[in-house]
């Protein structure tokens, strides 16, 4: 039985092992979910008896020619990977084993159960279900230095040392063995490597990072529109607001004629192109971003098989050969799919709703995560190959057809995916609410390579109103049960005010988070085990992540682990740094949760509201020609804005910015310097109000900005300051001395 060994980058290696005389095509690769455009890599051969050792420059791979079995090494020689038994391809059962240390350990599988971190013991059974197992993803990953994905969209059964102690493995029902390793070492680099194959996480639109609402179910035009007075009169920032299936005229509507309810949403033709008095525009003339809630149960591989011949597939010709004259084989004996246009692309009927206003639809379970078992495809797959595989595809499709139709960054949403979703789409936990439990939902789903992750937050709570905004995206479902901020009582909306404003605050930070995340695949969210692996406390904490490289969040808890260094309440007392290496019971937390901060940290902020005329009330609204750092300083640090248009894709043609901001300090001097951007983009503030907040610092004998001690403000009181300068130029440095 054939055996292929491919180098792909020098750390990553495809092993394949298959009947008849060449490899098949998988529907991840046909379908553009993984990369399969590599460049050579120069590796050497060498043969010793039935063994074939195959080096890059990273990794070196021995194959037993006769069996199938194989060992991956390092470059020094440490051994990384060993078969335990020979791989099994037939037409049952596919199968492959590896040895299992002694003191092995492993994270990922996605969202497919939510009670811990660490998998060692664990039999995953990936297979996208309702509720208990949303978004399996076929890779994991070893602290020792590797991971496997398994490059499949059949049901998959992985088994880290479950059923014995001394191996682990995977085992799928059919299909050629198809696996890749990826080489870290670190845990960071094999997310970066992974998604190198499955794709970067795209950078959102700013506004995404605001605050998302969806209105309750019966909610009508009328309803709607108060909602989004309400936010703006409460003076609760908010971009996002969106209805439920009630907005249909047939509740639940999977077909592609589905309109607008008459009686909720009268909508004259007249208005509809270019729906300029609807009230959509209304709600967008606001800042607000509407969207819709969506149910799925059309056949989306028409589509993807029509842009396979688009792009050219040596695999094209193959499509002619299937379609609905192959479903004859159905029980029935008729065609079961009434909702189907083969010739129509999915996204094409939802163009008239974006015309209309709405910037973003919900992708809702419905459908998408129940089987389908005697259902042909159109391009000729059964479910048992197409049931994990179809949510890739509805994300890639919405994200596809909304960037073709408006030319702007998309941003969707799902509950529903598989390997390589991070690429097209953000996701929530689904129907099942916003406490823990979700939240070990989104720590998995990080661990995996995809961060984009929200829950429902739970509003009727502070500490479920806390997780809810600090979480990569913050999204408030009222779905049913009159969840709006304004009827949770005086104490509830004002800690939810709070919280929010606070989040909009933060913004400048979170964006340039996403950035980074979009050139490295390290996802905003991070597990602790994904940033301290060798920390025997890590696989511990599942109420907290770092989000991002500075902040630390701890959600539906006092206590928390604090990695090795210092660290600092980022709201709240103003007191001495909090000593790391250690469990600790915070003081003075509201509600059981807490951001802190690394000490060192500087943050990128929007101006603190509390110093300036006015409120956040949507992203981009004001302050564009403002900007803040808050700066906990220690011996020396640095950082990174970066900025752009916020909405369009000119940062892919590098029409963006980013701005170096470090400091040094001894025991007589501070000096901060805000360095002049790198790069430029269309329309990018010139002069700005700059704001600095310092953190745990003595009051200064003389402030100096820019060689002058005039022509700025400044306060300083019980270990923290700010400095504010007005109209400051942004092409040039900026250089701020504390003297003491």
């Amino acid at each position: 039985m054939p055996t292929r060994l491919d180098f792909l980058p020098p750390h990553l290696v495809r092993l394949r092992k298959f009947t008849g005389e060449a490899p098949p095509e998988q529907p991840l690769i046909r379908y553009g979910f993984f990369r399969d455009d590599w460049p050579d890599v120069p590796v050497e051969t060498t043969t010793d008896g039935d063994r074939v050792t195959v080096r890059s420059e990273a990794l070196a791979v021995t194959m037993h020619t006769a069996t199938g079995e194989a060992t991956i090494a390092d470059a020094a020689g440490n051994e990384l990977l060993r078969s335990a038994a020979p791989p099994v391809v037939d037409d049952g059962l596919t199968e492959a084993r590896f040895v299992l240390g002694p003191e092995q350990t492993f994270y990922g599988l996605g969202d497919q159960q939510r009670e811990r971190l660490e998998l060692r013991g664990t039999l995953g059974d990936l297979w996208v279900r309702n509720v208990t197992g949303y978004i399996p993803i076929p890779f994991f990953w070893s602290p020792d230095g590797f991971g496997l994905l398994v490059n499949t969209t059949r049901r998959l059964i992985v088994d880290l040392g479950h059923t014995s102690p001394d191996w682990f493995g995977f085992r799928q029902p059919e299909g050629c063995l198809d696996v890749y390793f990826i080489h870290g070492p670190t845990p960071a680099e094999i997310i970066t490597r992974y998604t190198d194959l499955t794709g970067k996480p795209p950078l959102p639109p700013k506004w995404a990072f605001g605050l998302w609402f969806v209105c309750r179910t019966q909610a009508n035009d009328r309803e709607f529109l108060e909602d989004c007075l309400q936010f703006r009169d409460r003076q609760i920032p908010c971009d996002a607001i969106s209805l439920e299936p009630g907005w249909m005229e047939h509740n639940y509507d999977y077909a592609i004629t589905k309109d607008w309810s008459k009686e909720r949403f009268p909508v004259p033709d007249y208005d509809r192109n270019p729906g300029r008095y609807t009230f959509l525009r209304a709600a967008r003339r606001m800042g607000f971003k509407p969207g819709l809630w969506l149910c799925q149960d059309y056949d989306l591989s028409y589509e993807a098989e029509r842009r396979v011949q688009a792009q050219g597939s040596a695999a094209a010709d193959q499509a002619e050969k299937r379609g609905f004259e192959q479903d004859e084989h159905l029980s029935l004996a008729r065609r079961m799919d009434q909702l189907t246009d083969p010739n129509v692309p999915w996204f094409g009927h939802l163009k008239d709703f974006v015309d209309q206003g709405v910037e973003w639809f919900k992708q809702d379970g419905s459908n998408q995560v129940l089987d389908h078992p005697d259902r042909l495809w159109g391009n000729g797959m059964r479910d048992d190959e197409m049931h994990n595989l179809y949510p890739l595809l509805y994300s890639k499709q919405m994200y596809e057809g909304f960037a073709e139709h408006t030319g702007r960054r998309p941003f969707g949403f799902t509950v529903a995916g598989w390997a390589g979703l991070q690429r097209w789409t953000a996701t929530w936990t689904g129907d099942t609410g916003g406490e823990e439990g979700p939240l070990v939902g989104c720590l998995n789903m990080a661990l995996s390579a995809h961060g984009m992750n929200t829950v429902d937050m739970e509003v009727t709570t502070k500490a479920g109103i806390h997780f809810g905004f600090v979480l990569p995206w913050a999204q408030l479902n009222s779905w049913n049960y009159f969840r709006h901020p304004w009827f949770q009582g005086d104490e509830l909306e004002g800690f939810f005010r709070r919280c929010a404003t606070r989040r909009y605050d933060l913004i400048p930070y979170l964006y340039t988070a996403a950035w980074q995340a979009h050139r490295t695949g390290v996802p905003m969210m991070r597990p602790m085990p994904l940033m301290w692996p060798h920390d025997p406390e890590a696989p511990k904490c599942l109420r907290q992540f770092m989000l991002g490289d500075a902040l630390l969040a701890a959600c539906f808890t006092d206590e928390v682990y604090l990695p090795e260094g210092q660290w600092h309440h980022f709201h709240g007392p103003r007191s001495s740094p909090l000593q790391g290496g250690r469990w600790l019971k915070l003081k003075d937390v509201e509600e059981h949760g807490a951001l802190l901060v690394r000490h060192g940290a500087i943050i990128p902020t929007d101006i603190a509201e509390a110093r300036y005329d006015g409120v956040h009330a949507y992203v981009g609204a004001d302050r564009a020609y403002a900007q803040g750092y808050s700066i906990w300083p220690a011996e020396h640090g640095e950082t990174l804005l970066y900025e752009d248009d916020g909405l369009t894709f000119g940062y892919e043609q590098d029409h963006f910015r980013t701005t170096r901001v470090t400091y040094e300090q001894t025991d007589k001097r501070l000096v901060v310097k805000i360095r002049a951007p790198e790069g430029a983009y269309p329309d990018a503030p010139q002069t700005r109000w700059l704001d600095l907040d310092f953190h745990n610092v003595r009051e200064p004998e003389r402030v100096v900005v820019n060689g002058q001690e005039e022509g700025f403000e400044k306060g300083f009181e019980e270990g923290f300051g700010w400095i504010t300068t007005r109209s400051n130029p942004v092409d040039r440095l900026t250089t701020v001395e504390l003297f003491f």
